[in-house]
């Protein structure tokens, strides 16, 4: 089970800064406590929903106590991915949920599902990672247990992880109207990611050769 915030200690390897939540972090948080806020109440009062799939595999006994922006702080502080990855990994999240009508995002799953595709994101478009264990570790999650999620995430996607710098831009644009929504200010999503998108383009490039 994912561990409460009380119980997510530092990770053994810390982080070697101290950076600030980027805004796009906040904007994607209160994208998803938006729709979670929606599909929690199809839940029906046994706890059961009124789909026929509902992410099982991702799902805890319980709602951890850490909240959706301070999980994604956690995240973004220790494991020191890139802005990008993060919204990569929303649209990882979006595309499983489009390919699986039946499968909704819950306050029982977000967190797994959010460390996941982070983790995964982070593979095809940072330089730099940590191994799996370290994320578990950051996570809250065993090992075994994010080995696990990580095989099934990417069959649910089929496996389509690379996201192209068309994709990419649209999420930002999606997000950039988000900001109405959300009480930030003085934000433009694609240009805070803007120093990203020379790698998407690369990727780009790659599947073109």
């Amino acid at each position: 089970m994912l561990a409460t915030s009380q119980e997510l200690n530092e990770p053994i390897i810390a982080a070697t800064t101290e950076p600030s939540t980027p805004r796009v972090l906040l904007i994607l948080a209160s994208a998803l406590e938006r729709l979670i806020s929606r599909n929690d109440k199809l839940i029906e009062p046994n706890g059961s929903s009124r789909s026929s799939l509902n992410l099982e595999v991702f799902h805890g006994i319980r709602a951890p106590n850490i909240s959706i922006p301070k999980y994604l702080e956690r995240l973004y502080k220790y494991t020191e991915c890139s802005p990008s990855c993060f919204v990569v990994a929303y649209i990882y999240i979006d595309r499983l949920v489009h390919k699986h009508p039946q499968m909704m995002l819950l306050t029982l799953n977000v967190h797994r599902l959010l460390l996941t595709t982070l983790m995964v994101a982070s593979k095809i478009l940072d330089d730099v990672q940590y191994n799996n264990a370290f994320y578990a570790k950051v996570g809250g999650v065993s090992n075994v247990e994010l080995n696990k999620l990580e095989l099934e995430l990417l069959f649910l996607l089929d496996f389509q992880v690379m996201v192209s710098s068309h994709v990419f831009e649209s999420y930002c644009w999606y997000l950039e109207k988000e900001v109405i929504k959300t009480p930030i200010s003085n934000i433009r999503v694609q240009e805070v990611l803007q120093f990203d998108l020379n790698l998407i383009n690369d990727m780009d490039e790659q599947d073109c050769n």
